[in-house]
């Protein structure tokens, strides 16, 4: 049975080295950055909002492929890699298939083309690398693909305009949107780990008071903030909190109430970012602070800051080493930078956008019951007292927290750990990095069992 489109959502897919991340970032208008490195699916579909000649679309990246058969794959990276481009291209409404016009077509440029004329989906095929119009001829080679040909550079910007009018014309009629407010973005972390001064920075003024005495900032501050011009500049709205510090040492009603304001500011932003000290790593009280942006399911992003005092460690070995003291947090990307050099700070700010998109992702129905089914056919749910739950059926009711409503016979059968499976197999999936996800159980014939 063929599944909906329910968005206005071009696919980039192709064979490894061709430019697919390039014509990505070209598309998007920005560089958007992997958060992670670590090897991983999730880590290799990079979604973002786009716009092209006044059109508004979702815009999808995936991983090179290596092969369209998953049974083939010679492991389980790029097993999952097939994956996930499978599920791009299902929930895409147009394609855009891209090769490489100095190397001709390769039998894998053929493999990816069936697969795509079999998806039914608008494509045209993107011959990337004609950086000088002398190459532009040797599009013909690539008509036996079977689809439109444009010769394009994503190097210099050559050929995009004509690209991707088939694509704008492919896509369903937006919805009327009313103008989106700001991003509501709380700063959140212990005192003096350089929040204020990361504002600072982003704003290139002196917004916010900076000073090395911990609890410098007594209220929360709320700071508008905005990326571009005209119609496609995204605005923000950057919430500075006091420093998180432990009750008893809040001598003053001023200081109590500003924690108490800390914590307000987590629950009325769409993403919370932890900032953490690069020389003093994790404490009790960041812990305290994920478990109230865990509670109030909130999008997350781990910022180490101070990274250029940082010595001796490398990115990678700092992060194996923070996943370990906050697994609870093992969803949410993580990000190095130093608010007084400025390094990584735009990355932070597009890793903010992309957790953003996250929690508000729409999931197809029909690839979001077939995740489950493929999960629970893999790893069945344990027995309960002689019997096991059942899973019937799930819908996504709500964004912000992605929200997702399953069917079962019995929900007092899930268990804990089953249900931390069903979340991983449906990251494995869909992304959905620094999002969070709430599993609400309904028995086929009672109640509801949030």
């Amino acid at each position: 049975m063929s599944e909906p489109v329910p968005q206005r959502v071009v696919a980039i897919v192709g064979r490894p080295n061709v430019g697919k991340s390039a014509l990505f970032n070209r598309l998007a208008g920005r560089r958007i950055a992997i958060v992670h490195e670590e090897p991983g699916v999730t880590r290799d579909r990079l979604e973002c909002r786009a716009e092209w000649a006044g059109r508004r679309f979702e815009l999808t990246d995936t991983g090179g492929l290596s092969t369209m058969d998953a049974s083939a794959a010679k492991d389980l990276f790029e097993a999952e890699t097939q994956r996930q481009a499978e599920l791009a291209i299902r929930e895409a409404a147009a394609l855009i298939l891209v090769v490489d016009i100095t190397a001709g077509v390769l039998p894998l440029d053929r493999e990816v083309a069936r697969r795509l004329h079999a998806s039914g989906r608008r494509t045209v095929i993107a011959a990337n690398k004609a950086d000088h119009p002398g190459l532009d001829d040797q599009v013909s080679e690539f008509e036996s693909l079977g689809f439109p040909v444009f010769p394009v550079s994503a190097l210099h910007n050559r050929g995009l305009d004509a690209l991707m009018a088939p694509i704008l014309a492919a896509l369903p009629p937006p919805a009327d949107i009313a103008e989106e407010p700001p991003l509501k973005v709380a700063i959140v972390g212990r005192p003096n780990v350089g929040k204020s001064s990361y504002i600072n920075k982003l704003l290139g003024s002196d917004r916010v008071i900076v000073s090395d005495v911990p609890g410098t900032t007594r209220d929360s501050i709320d700071v508008p903030f905005s990326v571009g011009a005209g119609e496609s500049a995204r605005r923000y709205l950057l919430i500075d909190t006091a420093g998180a510090r432990k009750l008893g040492r809040a001598h003053t009603a001023v200081e109590r109430f500003s924690l108490f304001r800390a914590q307000k500011s987590i629950e009325r932003a769409d993403v919370a970012v932890l900032m953490l000290d690069a020389v003093e790593g994790p404490g009790e009280q960041d812990k305290k602070l994920a478990a109230q942006i865990l509670e109030h399911r909130k999008g997350c992003l781990l910022l180490v800051n101070k990274w250029d005092l940082a010595r001796g460690v490398k990115e990678d070995e700092y992060e194996a080493a923070l996943r370990r003291v906050l697994p609870f947090l093992d969803f949410a990307p993580i990000l190095f930078v130093s608010s007084l050099t400025g390094y990584s700070l735009r990355r932070s700010i597009e890793a903010i956008d992309r957790v953003a998109e996250q929690t508000r992702r729409k999931l197809t129905t029909g690839l979001l019951n077939r995740v489950l089914h493929d999960a629970v056919a893999r790893v069945q749910a344990p027995h309960i007292r002689g019997r096991r739950m059942k899973y019937y059926y799930a819908t996504q009711t709500e964004t912000a927290p992605v929200t997702i409503r399953l069917f079962v016979n019995d929900p007092k059968r899930m268990t804990p750990a089953y249900r931390a499976y069903l979340v991983r197999e449906l990251r494995n999936a869909f992304g959905l990095e620094g999002a969070p996800i709430v599993l609400q159980l309904k028995a086929s014939h009672t109640g509801d069992h949030p």
